[in-house]
């Protein structure tokens, strides 16, 4: 593999049509992915979309079948303990030392990263402050909960600092509190220029806390960026509106049932749900028409699609890809 074509340091991952190939099944296919520093990044998709096998790929456990990835600028097929320097990782049910304390779980993981004991000291009390379990500095592993356990396993992915945190579903088996404490500790990672990829089954969770997604489905990337700008993109032809109108809400539903790109009309007592297809040009002159009409309207919202929803419809229109056969 040549070195980094771009150069690029503002972007602490670049993948550049990586594939993994299991036989002749295609996991991941030709993903080219770009996470800038400071940023959070959710990678999500089904089951057997290739989330598992990318993050592989990026903590160095696996190479690509073919196909580029740098670390912090380093390709890690010439450079792999160069580039695991810039990256910490924390697996989905990562092993821990059970009969060990949760300092000496941290300090064994400190001392592997080649820090002295003055500075394991001082970073084991920093990142046990991160995750919020300095009080249980003494408790033996096995004491903990499965959500404390994970807030120690994230606390060793921290221990060396690096500029790219890899987290396979680290809210697993977490309690609310410790899923805050995950939240306020991967956006105070991001705000100080780390980049954060991470995987999750919760989607409410992850639209919450990701400023970017990469939606992937039977191994592509299907649709990456912004979420804003992930779910204006997928929204943008067809959006739910809720009209509240005061009086009998049934002259207006027939009014938009005679419309065009307009289904699914559903009222309540004064709120008429309805699916409309369109530009937003088109939606506004909709809105200007039933005002025009007469009729009395007090309220009216879009609902944006979820991360979920457009997940769903994704899947269900990605076709099947035939396995190809390694040459």
């Amino acid at each position: 593999m040549l070195d980094n074509p771009l150069n690029n340091q503002e972007y602490a991952v670049q993948t550049i049509d990586m594939r993994v190939d299991y036989g002749r099944f295609v996991a991941v296919n030709e993903l080219c992915l770009n996470v800038p520093r400071g940023e959070i990044y959710g990678l999500i998709g089904p089951n057997g979309a290739g989330k598992t096998s990318s993050f592989k790929v990026l903590a160095t456990l696996m190479e690509p079948t073919y196909g580029d990835v740098f670390i912090g600028g380093v390709d890690i097929s010439l450079h792999p303990e160069e580039a695991r320097k810039h990256l910490g990782y924390m697996p989905d049910l990562a092993p821990i030392a059970t009969d060990l304390k949760v300092w000496e779980f941290l300090d064994l993981f400190a001392s592997a990263h080649g820090l002295n004991r003055t500075d394991r000291r001082s970073r084991i009390e920093e990142c046990l402050n991160k995750v919020s379990l300095n009080d249980k500095r003494e408790e033996l592993c096995k004491n903990l909960s499965r959500g404390m356990m994970q807030r120690l396993v994230l606390a060793k992915t921290l221990i060396h600092r690096p500029s790219l945190f890899l987290l396979d579903e680290p809210a697993s088996g977490m309690d609310p509190v410790s899923r805050q404490a995950l939240r306020n500790t991967v956006r105070e990672l991001a705000d100080g220029g780390a980049a954060v990829l991470l995987s999750s089954h919760i989607l409410s969770e992850l639209e919450d806390m990701c400023t970017m997604v990469g939606m992937m489905s039977k191994g592509v990337l299907v649709d990456s960026g912004k979420i804003s700008d992930v779910i204006s993109r997928r929204s943008s032809e067809e959006r739910n509106l809720v009209v509240s109108c005061l009086g009998n809400p049934i002259p207006l539903f027939e009014f938009l049932n005679k419309k065009h790109g307009i289904n699914q009309i559903i009222t309540s007592d004064e709120d008429i749900i309805f699916t409309f297809k369109g530009k937003d040009n088109e939606q506004a002159q909709l809105i200007t028409e039933i005002i025009e009409a007469g009729f009395l309207i007090k309220g009216l919202q879009e609902q944006k699609k979820s991360i979920e929803q457009i997940l769903l419809e994704i899947d269900s229109n990605t076709t099947t890809q035939k396995p190809e056969q390694n040459q």
